[in-house]
């Protein structure tokens, strides 16, 4: 597949995903963006926000198997990562498979697992495979964990640890809709006159395997690779920041700025496709100091005078 295409395909997912989630186009490019870059998403917002509505959509339009996990603290790793069962009928034990063994899997409300659980899905998360009785299982390709969590509800969960964090490319939030959006909604239930919304796929999983595979082709000018390097170097300077973001926060923006200029059917990187992602991808990466974490928005602030703060080259190809 050629970069040129992807940029007809997104549209056609975009659009038929759409039919479902009313007034989310910037969300739902980034959690493309996503995907295409073969990373885990964490959407973290409160809840009746067409969270789980979104995951299914995308799992259902780009031909993909889906399965949800709904995290509770009595959840065990064996639960979601499958086992072997004793079939009296032929005399033998015979894998079960877990829920993880899906392209998406929606890990919903995951900092209400214990972190035992939680711990589980780190295997299956970095190295794409789970390992049960000594014996080392591939996931599907692809293999992207959506999780959700609630920002406001803190009795009885489990905050996840800056390692698994780490693992997610990026945190994004889905915010309430307008009211003109909220009307579309309304209208759109009633005149279907169910709550399902039967969507179509657009691709298929080898399809979508190639658009990956054709992201990785596009072309990154070593300025730009720089000017991606410092923005993460900055995080650790600041000091505001206790803990800085790590080289997987950069990975991740070269990765989602590749996919997102594909996207927009180009074969090269600018400037202005890492500034789109350097809040998603470095947020939940670094760690304030402690007299800054009951203040709303400080994670924000800092990432926004970083990037004011980093010069932004000038790519010839991006000109031209």
């Amino acid at each position: 597949m050629q970069v040129s295409e992807i940029a007809a395909l997104t549209q056609h997912i975009l659009q038929e995903v759409e039919r479902a989630v009313v007034g989310k186009r910037a969300l739902l490019e980034q959690i493309l963006a996503a995907v295409l870059a073969g990373g885990h998403i964490l959407l973290e917002d409160y809840p009746g926000l067409a969270k789980t509505l979104i995951a299914k959509s995308f799992a259902t339009v780009l031909g993909l198997t889906f399965k949800r996990i709904q995290f509770t603290p009595d959840l065990l790793p064996g639960d979601i990562t499958g086992g072997y069962v004793y079939n009296r009928v032929h005399e033998r034990f015979e894998l079960r498979k877990g829920p993880l063994f899906a392209n998406i899997v929606l890990a919903d409300e995951i900092n209400r697992a214990s972190p035992r659980t939680q711990s589980a899905l780190l295997e299956a998360m970095q190295e794409k495979q789970v390992t049960l009785e000594g014996e080392t299982l591939r996931l599907p390709e692809p293999f992207v964990v959506i999780a959700t969590q609630n920002p406001i509800e803190y009795e009885g969960t489990f905050p996840l640890p800056e390692a698994q964090l780490d693992r997610f490319i990026v945190k994004l939030g889905v915010g309430y809709p307008s009211p003109e959006e909220e009307q579309e909604i309304l209208r759109r239930r009633r005149e279907r006159g169910r709550d399902e919304v039967e969507l179509q796929p657009v691709v298929d999983r080898e399809t979508l395997l190639a658009m990956c595979q054709a992201v990785e082709r596009v072309h990154v000018e070593p300025d730009i690779e720089q000017y991606i390097v410092a923005l993460t170097w900055k995080t650790r300077q600041r000091r505001e920041v206790a803990v800085g973001a790590s080289p997987r926060g950069s990975l991740a923006m070269l990765k989602l700025s590749r996919a997102w200029a594909a996207m927009h059917g180009r074969d090269f990187v600018i400037p202005d496709d890492v500034k789109r992602f350097v809040k998603p991808a470095l947020i939940h990466r670094i760690i304030l100091e402690p007299d800054l974490w009951m203040k709303q928005g400080a994670a924000e602030r800092v990432i926004a005078e970083i990037v004011r703060s980093v010069p932004v080259p000038v790519v010839e190809r991006g000109e031209e």
